[in-house]
Formats: structure tokens, sequence, C-alpha cells
């Protein structure tokens, strides 16, 4: 199949306002790319790109003061596949971890393993190790935490969302990694695009969605506290230790946000290739 994503981002800079973006496909879905999701601005300016030390693609730019605009407009190929399932996933000790996942295991800025460790064990300890125990944390955090926009903002963490019982997906994400790390289970937080392929209409407007992976028997596996079903069509953009590393824009001045929208849906083969029917 292919999947069109996209974004309409609007902000307001009353002043010249340096700025991050990280809103490219992950190099990792670089050979699925029909249409490259090149990032446009208006007004033009200069941009410059680097990757950070999770390997993701990066953007450097300085937004002249007033209205300033970021848009693209991709094309994705998909297997059509869910999310893989593999129950038979087993946990590796720690001394057996590679040393690349190693700091999937501490805290970070959301996730606070020190204060939510001893939650942890109470709850899952006697769950099977491996995938059933990923899949326990799963589920706990799906029915603990009530899903709403209104209970999101930028400073919730994993202990917040653990005590408030709300949140939106990157809260649902940040208390289930929280609780795999403090299990002996690397984890780390993805962010990207997650259209309702196969599923009943949205009753919102699309977002960028968030999940996690996890290291299992020898590889990463995708998990989604929020959702809690395999599904079709996600599109990673970025990952990291939490939202703190993937955020989508990151400002360093003053700014309004005027316009957000994000686009992620299954398109034919002729639409994505730019051949419509006469």
């Amino acid at each position: 199949m292919h999947i069109r994503v996209g974004y309409d981002l609007i902000y307001h800079c009353p002043q010249e306002t340096p700025m991050i973006l990280l809103v490219n496909i992950h190099y990792s879905r670089a050979s699925d790319l029909v249409v490259p999701d090149y990032l446009t601005t208006d007004p033009s300016v200069p941009i410059t790109a680097y990757r950070d030390p999770f390997g993701n693609w990066c953007t450097r730019l300085v937004a002249p003061a007033g209205q300033m605009r970021f848009s693209s407009c991709g094309v994705v190929r998909d297997s059509g596949q869910p999310d893989v399932v593999v129950p038979s996933a087993p946990q590796h000790a720690v001394e057996d971890l590679p040393e690349e996942t190693l700091v999937f295991l501490r805290g970070s800025r959301y996730c606070e393993t020190d204060v939510l460790s001893q939650v942890a064990w109470d709850l899952f300890a006697k769950a099977p190790p491996g995938w059933a125990r990923v899949q326990a944390i799963c589920d706990y955090v799906h029915t603990h935490i009530t899903f709403g926009y209104a209970y999101a903002r930028v400073t919730k963490t994993a202990f917040d969302a653990f005590n408030e019982h709300t949140g939106v997906c990157r809260d649902y994400t940040h208390l289930a990694v929280t609780l795999c790390r403090c299990m002996n289970i690397p984890a780390r937080y993805c962010t990207g695009y997650l259209g309702d392929i196969g599923m009943p209409p949205p009753s919102s407007p699309m977002d960028f969605a968030a999940w996690m992976e996890v290291y299992l028997g020898g590889r990463w596996y995708t998990f989604d506290p929020r959702n809690n079903v395999p599904r079709i069509g996600r599109v990673l953009i970025a990952r990291g230790r939490d939202a703190a590393d993937v955020a989508i824009t990151t400002t360093f001045g003053p700014n309004t946000l005027e316009r957000f929208m994000v686009v992620a849906e299954e398109v034919s083969e002729q639409v994505a290739s730019g051949q419509y029917p006469s």
C-alpha cells in the first residue's frame, strides 16, 4: 500500500527565533519513500541539517519575525501488515544486553525510573519475563490512563501520568517506557505518523503519534500502550530516550503556534505516483 504523510505548521514569532525541527521520515524508511517528504518553508530561509546521537535527521533554521510556515507532503510504500507480534520473544539478562541498548534502561527527563521502580516490581514481578511482561505493562497503562487532549502539558512526566491517570499518547508511552526500564527491559520512545488505516474514522483531528520500541530476543519490537492493538501503516520519524529527544520543533525564543495539521492516509498507487485518471 501507499501512505501519504505530511504536515502544515504555522508559527508566529515576535522576533528572529532559532529553531530545530525533527519532521523528516526516519532513515530506516528511506527505501520506502515514493515521494520524498521535503520540508518547505514560507518565507524561504536558509536551512542546515545534521544527525543527532540517535540517528534522527534534524533541521536547523532561524525563523524571521512574523509568521513562519513549515509544510511537507510525502508518500511512503508500506507492507500493509500490522505490527509484528512475537509472544515467544525472551527477555535478556542485563549482563547480556548489547552496549547500545543500555542507555534505554536508564532514567531520563520524562521517565523517572527511580521513583517508579518499586511500583513496577510490585505490579509486574510475577508476570512472565519477556513479551508477556511487556504486554502486561501495556495492558496496565492502557487501562490506567484516560485519554484526552485537555490533559496534555509539556511538563507532564511518567510519574505525573501514573498519579493523575490522564494523558495523551506521549504520556501513555512515557509511563510504559519507564515501567519497562524498571523491569530491566530496554525501551525507547518513538514518534511518527500513524493513520487510522483499518480502523474506524477518528473523532478528533490527526496528530503525530507516540509509541515505544522494546528490546527482546535480540531485536527491537513495536508496542503501543495508547492503542494496545497491532496497527497498520506506522511511519517512524524519530527515536530517543523520551519526548525531550524527539520534539517535532524546539524553539529558542517566544512563539505562538497558529496552525497544526497532520495527514497520514492511504492513497492509491496512481495518486502516489502523480498519475491521476482522466
